[in-house]
């Protein structure tokens, strides 16, 4: 038996070895940066953008403009407000697009080169002229008077002058402005900054010097200070530049990487290159190696931008980590093994666990799940599976010999003290050891919380003793048995329907208005939302997830398509009123409305496929993307507050809607599909189901009874055999009427409207006569009535006779038993026994017996023959 590793804390790269790792990611970002698949345009390290680039286009959208589009905008700040004005009169961003007039860009002079000084910046973008060449001209204009206009004639006779060079701020790839070696830029920009260590140029040999081309001087109150300013200044802020100078070389490889990368996604963000620039500013003043472990926030930068780094880190940790590296390093990715789940990060933090083996342990568990066939849905066990290992990683520390680092000591009574300390928490309402939540407060134990850890623990525990792993690491197996299974979560009762009055609240026509009018002020479909799901009974999220295409009529009824993503049903319709498709088609309407607005045109029908009924507004220009159940949920639960009625959760429509639905007689089987559950027991958490409700469901199936031409008939279905299929897709009809009879229902209308029964109540064997499911029972007594009279039958022609009379009947029952089995109902109606209190006057239960007379078996089988005749 081997003892686990002992260590703590999260693997670090050493310091000797951090230059080798550092050596060892630049050569390999260096060799896919160098690669035929990467855009040539990032390869450099000052990265210049053309217009129109697909990701990162940073010009106006209206045609023919040249400037700047204006912060997370995509017009220019000129065009930016024209279109504020046209706007508030209802003109459309196509409309205006399209009848704008582009602008031209301001020329910057560091663009433009002296036309005289091939090697010098002009000073002004009129002229063009540097700035000694700019002086001579208006000296020469002053003396040959103002009608002095011929400029071509005078540059004719200059000569060209020598440049300044590059200049000699670090990140600036600009030519030098002047002796002093600073661009137009940095020259103002040092001006602005009081010119840190006082750096001028001579004024009485200035003009000798160039005049007789010897360089001129430079004069320093503190040259090592102007040296530091040109090393710290931050580079010019140029239209579609990212400039990456100054930067230790594996942070600009990371970049690069980063940049090429997410131009590869599906569905990039929009990454300003305000943003991007601010990121590499951030990385040159805190002097940043690499951005792995880079915090944000470093360098004294305010304005991080942090989910640029964040996607950047994941895709280089894919690029540095294997899944065995990535172990030892203490997380998991998921997109190691080919998963990421929806709105979800691929990095799983494991470093809180601090317990080697412990952690080696859930690294594997998860692993495992990740390759399995039935990997999980969500990323919500894999939380719940890191919380439980952190939270005994840190009461090991503080409880168990050598910190828990050992597992060949922790025994069975360490992992008791520790279920009882969760217990205790639990009961106590304290705070866990380790668990924080999002705004950094303490996460309180409770009920949910410690079943969870408990049942994960135990999951976890109990897989690594089946597979071996605990007798390698030396685990003993009290430790592991002593985790008890808390079952599903315990305290969490299913949430109620909404009361009367709640209901009323919340489809009241006026409280409505002000959800849509003060809630959702940008009509982006919040009543629509809402409307839709109290109706259909629907999640939330499969309304917000609808296409635009949802609607359609089939046989002149109207049909609502959606995806039931969490069962795993794709492209599922349902009925719904006409009311609520008027009101969805208008929203189909609005959105095909603003898509035009967009973009001018109609779109195609590729384009209207993937359309989102309720498209947000935010990075979603093709409308592709739905508004998030975030979104939904903050604007209602701030309209439920204003109308003071308590907490409530949407979640709680479906709730109502299958209470509903079983009121009305609509079975747990109907009730599942239309609602879109797992099985009948997942449905019962939303029905709530009682003995008169069951008693109600099960009226309403029907089969005709003995008398009936075909018995056993399901009167509500089709006349051929009925498969398990074909009686879960059975359809009540609630319009039929009838009035309750012995055994049954009646559905002869001038009985069931009160009058006289023409065939003196003879229901078995009158046509009109049905059987309910409500009903097995009694037909169950009574097939073994006649079972036994026929068994009592004194020869064999007596028996054959008294099966066939009873064989419409027994017809009747095998049909009644086949249409309830189908429709799973037939286990609740044999649960549900004596409907009627009248049962018990049936003469079946008012025969009595003596005692006497039960112990002679012929005077028993007499009295027993006698008394089914007489029946």
């Amino acid at each position: 038996m081997t003892t686990g590793r002992i260590r703590t804390g999260s693997p670090q790269v050493s310091e000797e070895r951090s230059d080798r790792v550092g050596r060892d990611r630049l050569e390999i970002l260096t060799a896919l940066i160098d690669g035929p698949d990467f855009d040539p345009i990032l390869r450099s390290d000052v990265i210049r953008i053309p217009r129109q680039h697909p990701v990162y286009r940073w010009e106006c959208i209206v045609e023919r403009c040249e400037r700047t589009r204006s912060a997370s905008t995509d017009l220019c700040p000129e065009h930016l407000r024209l279109y504020a004005q046209d706007r508030e009169r209802g003109i459309g961003k196509a409309a205006f697009v399209t009848a704008a007039t582009g602008l031209e860009r301001h020329v910057r002079p560091e663009e433009l080169l002296c036309r005289v000084c091939p090697d010098r910046p002009a000073a002004q973008p009129d002229l063009r002229l540097c700035r000694q060449h700019q002086g001579r001209w208006h000296h020469y204009r002053k003396s040959a008077g103002e009608t002095a206009t011929d400029i071509d004639g005078w540059l004719a006779d200059q000569s060209p002058l020598p440049g300044y060079g590059s200049c000699v701020v670090a990140v600036c790839v600009d030519l030098a402005d002047s002796p002093l070696g600073l661009c137009l830029f940095h020259g103002k920009r040092y001006q602005r900054e009081h010119r840190p260590g006082a750096a001028v140029l001579p004024k009485e040999l200035r003009h000798r010097c160039e005049q007789h081309g010897r360089p001129i001087p430079v004069e320093y109150g503190d040259e090592e200070a102007f040296r530091r300013w040109c090393a710290t200044a931050p580079a010019p802020p140029w239209p579609g530049q990212i400039n990456l100078l100054g930067l230790r070389p594996l942070v600009q490889a990371e970049l690069k990487w980063g940049l090429f990368i997410h131009t590869r996604r599906e569905r990039p963000d929009r990454w300003e290159l305000g943003g991007l620039r601010s990121l590499v500013a951030t990385c040159r003043t805190a002097e940043a190696e690499s951005l792995i472990g880079f915090e944000p926030g470093a360098g004294g930068s305010v304005e991080f931008p942090g989910a640029i780094i964040k996607e950047i880190r994941h895709e280089l940790r894919l690029v540095y980590f294997t899944p065995a590296l990535a172990k030892q390093s203490g997380f998991l990715e998921t997109e190691h093994f080919g998963v990421r789940f929806h709105q979800r990060a691929s990095h799983i933090d494991l470093t809180g666990i601090g317990q080697l083996w412990l952690r080696d342990l859930v690294w594997d568990h998860l692993a495992d799940m990740l390759q399995s066939p039935r990997c999980p849905r969500t990323g919500i066990i894999f939380d719940g599976m890191r919380r439980a290992a952190i939270e005994l990683s840190v009461f090991l520390e503080l409880n168990a010999p050598t910190g828990g680092h050992d597992p060949t000591v922790l025994l069975g009574e360490h992992m008791q003290r520790f279920v009882a300390d969760q217990r205790g928490r639990e009961r106590d309402g304290l705070p866990s050891l380790a668990m924080k939540r999002p705004d950094g407060s303490a996460s309180i134990v409770t009920v949910t919380t410690r079943s969870r850890v408990s049942n994960a623990l135990r999951k976890l525990l109990r897989t690594a003793s089946d597979n071996g792993t605990a007798d390698r690491i030396g685990l003993d197996r009290e430790f592991i048995v002593a985790v008890p299974s808390a079952g599903r979560t315990t305290g969490r009762t299913p949430r109620r329907p909404f009361p009367d009055e709640v209901a009323h609240a919340l489809a009241d026509p006026e409280n409505l208005r002000r959800l849509a009018e003060v809630h959702d002020p940008l009509d982006r479909g919040l009543r629509d939302i809402w409307e839709t799901t109290v109706t259909t009974g629907r999640r939330i999220t499969e309304v917000l997830q609808v296409r635009w295409d949802c609607l359609g009529r089939y046989g002149g009824l109207p049909m609502f398509w959606h995806d039931q993503t969490k069962v795993g049903n794709y492209d599922v319709a349902i009925r719904i009123p006409e009311d609520l498709h008027d009101v969805l088609s208008e929203r189909q309407r609005k959105t095909l409305d603003r898509f035009i607005s967009e973009h001018g045109r109609r779109p195609t029908d590729a384009e209207l496929g993937r359309l989102a009924l309720f498209p947000t507004t935010h990075r979603n220009p093709d409308g592709t993307v739905a508004l998030s159940h975030q979104w939904f949920h903050s604007k209602f639960n701030v309209w439920i507050d204003s109308l003071e009625l308590g907490r409530w959760v949407p979640h709680q429509a479906r709730h109502t809607l299958a209470t509903n639905l079983l009121r009305a007689g609509a079975s747990l089987t109907h009730i599942r599909r239309y609602l879109g559950q797992v099985s009948d027991r997942m449905a019962e958490h939303y029905v709530h189901l009682s003995h008169s409700d069951l008693e109600d469901v099960l009226q309403q199936v029907w089969v005709a009874g003995p008398g009936a031409t075909r018995p056993g008939e399901i009167l509500a279905g089709d006349t051929t055999p009925m498969s398990r299929e074909q009686a879960q897709a059975l359809a009540i009809d609630l319009s039929r009427r009838s009035t309750p009879a012995e055994g049954g229902f009646c559905t002869f209308q001038p009985v069931v409207d009160g009058g006289a029964c023409p065939w003196a109540l003879n229901c078995q064997g009158c046509d009109r006569f049905v059987l309910s499911g409500a009903d097995l029972l009694y037909w169950r007594r009574k097939r073994e009535q006649w079972r036994q009279l026929a068994e009592g039958a004194p020869d064999d022609a007596t028996a054959d006779y008294l099966h066939q009379h009873f064989a419409p009947t027994a017809r009747a029952i095998d049909g009644l038993e086949n249409a309830l089995a189908g429709l799973g109902l037939l286990d609740q109606a044999l649960a549900l026994d004596l409907r009627k209190p009248q049962d018990y006057f049936n003469r079946i239960w008012s025969t009595a017996f003596r005692p006497t007379d039960l112990t002679d078996p012929a005077s028993a089988d007499n009295n027993e023959a006698e008394g089914e005749a007489c029946a």
